[in-house]
């Protein structure tokens, strides 16, 4: 059991991802992170800032570049497979109970925010945890013309992962000695993240609420 709870640890600490698994568990977990609901727990933004990081000091043995376009390429095949799995098996996920590994208030999360931005959901909740998990499976629970999907798709996946690789990238090639405090930044970088999405369900819990106490 404690090995089982250290490999945990280790599965959603970035800079052991990219230590022991290399490029190819940081592109996994990028894939699982956008697109497999039980990857919702998973590092997304830390990680790919992690990675921009490592490359900038040597670390993550690959050109930076190299590293940004495959990560993009699982990121956009995540959703691919999360909009085909929420078109199929749609009907049966609002029917299932809530769990450990699957919510409903995570997709209905997802959903609000899909139905209230439209296509542009698909970016905007690249950058929001655990709603981007859900997101492209909500959008194929709704049939989202897939042209427009993968369109949204393509262009939420540069802004996201350039971004934060980007950031990475920059300051450990021009503050190499901020690795040291990856720790401490990946801390805030969780804090910052998860801000919107605390506030978005604090703010359906309390529409929820007035709503019950309105209804005779």
């Amino acid at each position: 059991m404690d090995g089982f709870i250290e490999f945990l640890k280790e599965l959603v600490n970035p800079e052991s991802i990219i230590r022991y698994g290399g490029l190819y568990l940081l592109l996994f977990v990028v894939f699982a992170e956008t697109g497999l609901f039980f990857g919702f727990f998973l590092p997304g933004d830390s990680l790919i800032f992690t990675a921009g990081l490592l490359c900038a000091t040597g670390e993550l043995d690959f050109p930076f570049l190299t590293v940004v376009i495959l990560v993009i390429g699982a990121s956009v095949a995540g959703n691919m497979v999360g909009y085909a799995f929420g078109k199929k098996m749609g009907p049966f996920l609002f029917r299932r109970k809530t769990s450990f590994l699957f919510r409903h208030d995570h997709i209905i999360a997802a959903k609000d925010f899909y139905l209230k931005h439209g296509g542009k959901a698909i970016v905007i909740c690249r950058f929001l945890p655990v709603v981007r998990t859900f997101a492209p499976i909500v959008a194929g629970i709704v049939l989202l013309d897939y042209k427009r999907f993968l369109f949204y798709n393509v262009v939420g996946a540069f802004a996201w992962i350039g971004s934060f690789a980007s950031i990475g990238f920059f300051l450990g090639h021009y503050f190499p000695g901020i690795k040291e405090y990856l720790g401490y930044i990946i801390v805030f970088l969780i804090i910052v993240t998860a801000i919107p999405v605390v506030i978005r369900i604090l703010k359906s819990r309390n529409e929820t609420t007035s709503e019950k106490t309105l209804t005779p």
